[in-house]
């Protein structure tokens, strides 16, 4: 993976076809036994509200992991960077990325991943895991609604 790449579309793992997800009425929630389903964020971001809003009106249980109450930890991180680049998973556009030193946003993928380790919050939000395999960096509902369907 190399560049800019956007995260607004999902990819779904090929381990979890897309009709293995229980359709809307089979089920009252989709079991976290069957496909565990993890969101990571910060609460009071709008876009990981957004995400969990979404996932709450469609009866989608999930296993919320907060990154400002729980962190992150370094195999976490190197199983998303298997999956994704870094540069898809750094929010650029946020605070914590603009309060930054030139020199801390000249960064390789060991550099990202310690500055990543050290302030989640210039981790891209939410990321969504099914089945260990990270399929959406962000929120976008037309993304979810495909996953889900």
């Amino acid at each position: 993976m190399t560049g800019m790449a956007n995260t607004h579309h999902s990819d779904m793992p090929a381990s979890l076809p897309s009709n293995s997800l229980p359709q809307a009425g089979e089920r009252d929630k989709v079991s976290l036994r069957e496909h565990p389903i993890k969101l990571y964020g910060i609460p009071n971001c709008n876009t990981v509200k957004k995400a969990r809003d979404y996932l709450a009106e469609h009866n989608i249980a999930v296993d919320f992991h907060d990154f400002k109450k729980r962190g992150l930890d370094e195999a976490t991180m190197q199983h998303w960077l298997q999956q994704r680049d870094w540069t898809e998973l750094v929010n650029r556009r946020g605070l914590t990325w603009r309060g930054l030193s030139d020199e801390q946003k000249s960064t390789d993928t060991a550099s990202a991943t310690k500055l990543m380790l050290e302030k989640t919050s210039v981790i891209k939000r939410p990321l969504l895991e099914i089945d260990g395999k990270l399929c959406h960096v962000g929120f976008d509902e037309a993304a979810y609604t495909e996953l889900f369907k």
